[in-house]
C-alpha cells in the first residue's frame, strides 16, 4: 500500500529564520577521529537442529574438525554430521580511541544454509582489520533478530533468524597506532559540503577563540590551527569547538522513494508557474481459450479455439490546473495537494515538472 510522507521542514518558523542552530560536532567529521571495520570467520554451536547441512556447507565440517583438533580431540577419518553448528561471518566497528580491554558490539551472519542462529553461541573468533592484523576477539551468545517455524505443509518466518548481534561481544586486543597529540592542524570534514555552511563554521570558530584559528579550504573542509588556538592539546581544542552552534545552509532538494511512495521536500524548494493535467490510461487484454470436442463416438479431434478480449479504459484524471509561482514549501505542498492525486501520481507529476525545468531543486529518485 502506497503511503506518502511530505516533510514540511521548518514551515512553522518565522520567515526571517533559516534553520535552527546545530552543533559543529553534528555537522562535521574530525580528521583522524574515525572507526575501523573488522571482520572474522567463526563457528556458532548450540543450535537446536537449525545449523548448516554439512553436505551443502563442507567448510563448516572442516572448521569444526580444526577446532576440535586444537582442543586435543582427534577426529581424523571420523564421520560426524552435527545439525547444531553453523559457519558465520562476524563484523564489527572498532571505534576511535578504543583501548585494549574495552568491549564492542558485533554482528553475526550465517553464510551456509543454516535456518536459524537463535540460541547459538559464537566460539572464540579473531577479528581482522584491512591490514590483516587481529584487533579484537569475539565470543558470546547470539541474540537473533527473528524466528522461523515450519511443519509438513506450511512454514512461517518473522524477521531474519539467520543474523543476530552480540552486545559487547568482542574484546579489543590491539590499539590503533595513532598519536592524536602530535597533530598541528585538524581538518573538519563537512558531512554535506556547502560553501556557505563552511564559511559559517569558520566564522563561528574564530569568534569563539577571538582570533583567526579556522580557515575554510573548500566546500567540505575547514582547517583548524592547533598552535594558534593556544590550548594544551588538540583534544582540548576539539572539546571547545565541537559544541559551537552553527546555522547550516542546505541545497533545495526533493527526494522520492518509488518503492514506498515517500516524498520529502526541503524548505527552499521552489516551483515556477506551470499548468498540469493528469490522467490514467489502462490497457487490458484477457485470453479465454475455448475447447471444442466432437460428439460422442463421432470422428474428429478436440480443437482449442482462441478467444481474446481487449479493452482500453481511460480513467478520469485531474483537469488542467495551474500551479502558480510559489515562495514557500507550504505553498508548494498546498498547490500539489490541490490537484487531488494519489501519491504515486504525485511522484509522476514531480518528475514531469522537473523535466519541464520548473522544479528549482535537486531531484533524487530512489
Amino acid at each position: 500500500m502506497w503511503k506518502i510522507v511530505i516533510a514540511l521542514l521548518l514551515a512553522v518558523l518565522p520567515s526571517l529564520a533559516s534553520t535552527a542552530p546545530i552543533r559543529i560536532k553534528d555537522l562535521v567529521e574530525f580528521d583522524g577521529v574515525r572507526g575501523n571495520d573488522l571482520v572474522g570467520y567463526g563457528l556458532v554451536v548450540g543450535l537446536n537442529g537449525t545449523g548448516d547441512g554439512l553436505r551443502n556447507a563442507p567448510f563448516t565440517e572442516e572448521m569444526m574438525s580444526n577446532i576440535l583438533e586444537r582442543l586435543g580431540v582427534n577426529v581424523t577419518g571420523e564421520q560426524f554430521r552435527p545439525k547444531n553448528v553453523a559457519a558465520v561471518l562476524v563484523t564489527a566497528t572498532l571505534p576511535p580511541f578504543a583501548r585494549a580491554g574495552s568491549q564492542i558490539d558485533v554482528t553475526v551472519s550465517a553464510i551456509g544454509d543454516a535456518k536459524s542462529l537463535l540460541g547459538g553461541t559464537l566460539i572464540m573468533t579473531p577479528l581482522n582489520a584491512a591490514d590483516g592484523e587481529i584487533y579484537a576477539v569475539s565470543q558470546g551468545t547470539i541474540i537473533a533478530g527473528g524466528v522461523s517455524a515450519e511443519g509438513d505443509a506450511a512454514k512461517i518466518t518473522q524477521g531474519v533468524p539467520t543474523a543476530g548481534v552480540i552486545p559487547a561481544g568482542a574484546r579489543v586486543e590491539r590499539e590503533i597506532a595513532f598519536d592524536f597529540t602530535t597533530l598541528d592542524t585538524i581538518r573538519l570534514a563537512l558531512r554535506s559540503p556547502d560553501f556557505t555552511t563552511a564559511g559559517r563554521i569558520e566564522n563561528a570558530i574564530n569568534s569563539e577563540f577571538g582570533r583567526r584559528v579556522a580557515l575554510m579550504q573548500d566546500a567540505g573542509t575547514v582547517a583548524v590551527d592547533i598552535a594558534t588556538a593556544n590550548m594544551r592539546s588538540p583534544a582540548h581544542v576539539l572539546g571547545r569547538l565541537e559544541n559551537i552552534p552553527v546555522e547550516p545552509e542546505r541545497r533545495a532538494r526533493v527526494v522520492v522513494d518509488q518503492r514506498s511512495g515517500t516524498i520529502v521536500m526541503g524548505q527552499d524548494v521552489r516551483i515556477s508557474r506551470v499548468a498540469i493535467s493528469q490522467g490514467n490510461l489502462t490497457l487490458r487484454i484477457q485470453e479465454t481459450p475455448l475447447a471444442i470436442q466432437p460428439n460422442p463416438f463421432a470422428e474428429g479431434e478436440t480443437v482449442v479455439v482462441p478467444r481474446t478480449e481487449a479493452s482500453i479504459v481511460e480513467e478520469p484524471g485531474t483537469r488542467m490546473a495551474e500551479l502558480p509561482d510559489t515562495s514557500s514549501l507550504s505553498e508548494v505542498v498546498a498547490g500539489l495537494n490541490a490537484l487531488g492525486v494519489s501519491p504515486r501520481d504525485m511522484i509522476d507529476i514531480l518528475k514531469s515538472i522537473n523535466s519541464a525545468g520548473a522544479l528549482h531543486a535537486e531531484f533524487l529518485v530512489h
